[in-house]
């Protein structure tokens, strides 16, 4: 099993989605590694939890990685976050990454859970899977 292809995988799939003209038309520049300090956008993405499984085989290491990415509104309504989060699923479904470090086998959609917030808002957390092998 390798781990080493997290950070590719992560820096391209950020990349990926801030260059996205849907995402961005939903977003704006607001999506992000790391929140930012101070008040927060009213409508925000943010890279989240991942988990690798090893994958490895007779051709070599490779690994299943599944990541989250999540889309927070403040609004009342599920609408903007539930467009935000269909262009962030058309932007990465079969998306053809690039890594700066092995290669993509596939990317796949597993799973959205959209729930209301204590402050009022809304959030929907998006679970993809991806396939990796080390060159």
């Amino acid at each position: 099993m390798t781990y080493a292809l997290a950070a590719a995988l992560q820096q391209s799939v950020f990349n990926h989605l801030s260059a996205d003209p849907a995402v961005i038309s939903a977003l704006g520049s607001d999506l992000f590694d790391a929140l930012p300090t101070g008040s927060l956008p009213q409508i925000y993405a943010v890279l989240g939890a991942e988990e690798a499984l090893d994958r490895s085989d007779a051709s070599g290491p490779g690994a299943r990685h599944r990541f989250t990415v999540s889309v927070f509104t403040s609004a009342a309504g599920f609408v903007a976050a539930k467009e935000a989060a269909a262009s962030i699923c058309d932007a990465l479904i079969d998306a053809p990454l690039s890594l700066s470090r092995g290669r993509l086998v596939g990317l796949w959609f597993e799973r959205a859970s959209a729930q209301r917030l204590d402050d009022g808002g809304r959030s929907i957390s998006l679970l993809f899977a991806a396939r990796l092998e080390d060159s």
